[in-house]
């Protein structure tokens, strides 16, 4: 009970009961989230969230930080400006499967790609559940949603290995039915310098649940804790036995990798140790401005006649 009431510092309390609906895995990663901003001890004057367009993303609408509700696939790109603006800042970015893989999808491999010190929670449900329902980037061949009533036939994206093979340093998955792990992974990203990238596995059954197996939140949070493996056990399985498992842990890491707001830095400073050294040009005389020609004045056209450039008539009227 008590850490219910420490993280309700963090909230916009006066909104609530939130707008997600009932056995959405949202509220219980948005909790993690904020039990990781409490145990790392952040400063609210210095911790801003960024959110997109869609159910994820309505969470910065009740954390009682710094918050950012941005446009449709633009978290990233608002994050990397504030990050480079206050790179003193703690900057995490909350998004979904539609979000942040679609229309936001280039956005996140060049996030990736810089290694930006930016956390980004990817919260997949596999759909787009505010929209109702449509087919998105990780849905599963054979799932069926509004756009594919007959099952999906386009490949699923995973997007751990999407994120690590575009750059980004720190690389996780947990999932809301095991939530600790989950919280855990959260506070070793915001932890680590770098790019950090986090999917986590919720439940979403208004939209998904309903046109897909197992039906019920209990059952589709069962099934999904039934199918996680730890990284450690997914090592000594063959790619038969991992099919439709979710390897969950820290997948990628990489602390040697050179952080993109660092590097920026060093070459300003670079370049101006580099304008500070270089002798100063002699300032030349101003040359003397040539006299502006004045432009004749333009003779107004006739009534019913069409003028040129000019303002001359032109021959043959219109």
């Amino acid at each position: 009970m008590s850490e219910v009431l420490d993280i309700e510092q963090f909230l916009h309390t006066e909104r609530l009961p939130h707008i997600w609906c009932p056995g959405c895995g949202n509220g219980i990663v948005t909790g993690a989230f904020l039990r990781a901003v409490l145990d790392l001890g952040l400063v609210r004057e210095k911790t801003v969230v960024v959110g997109g367009i869609g159910c994820s993303s309505r969470a910065v609408g009740y954390i009682d930080l710094g918050t950012v509700h941005s446009i449709h696939g633009r978290a990233l790109a608002f994050a990397t400006g504030i990050k480079m603006a206050r790179p003193d800042f703690t900057v995490v970015v909350l998004t979904g499967d539609g979000d942040g893989a679609a229309i936001g999808g280039n956005h996140f491999i060049h996030a990736c790609r810089r290694n930006i010190d930016i956390t980004c929670i990817l919260f997949n449900n596999q759909t787009y559940g505010m929209t109702g329902g449509q087919v998105s980037p990780t849905m599963d061949p054979g799932d069926r949603g509004t756009t594919a009533p007959y099952g999906s036939i386009e490949p699923s994206f995973d997007l751990c290995r999407l994120a690590e093979a575009a750059g980004a340093s720190f690389v996780a998955r947990g999932i809301a039915a095991n939530i600790r792990p989950l919280e855990r992974l959260i506070k070793q990203g915001i932890q680590h310098k770098g790019f950090s990238f986090i999917e986590a596995v919720v439940p979403c059954p208004t939209e998904y649940g309903k046109r897909n197996p197992p039906a019920g939140v209990i059952a589709m949070l069962d099934d999904t804790k039934a199918r996680s493996i730890s990284v450690t056990a997914a090592a000594k399985m063959t790619p038969d036995e991992l099919r439709d498992k979710i390897v969950t842990g820290i997948l990628y890491e990489d602390d040697e990798a050179p952080e993109f707001q660092s590097a920026y830095a060093a070459i300003v400073e670079r370049a101006q140790a580099g304008a500070a050294e270089a002798p100063a040009r002699p300032k030349q005389p101003a040359a003397p401005r040539k006299p502006r020609k004045t432009a004749p004045e333009r003779p107004p056209a006739r009534n019913g006649e069409a003028a040129d450039a000019s303002g001359l008539p032109l021959e043959g009227g219109e």
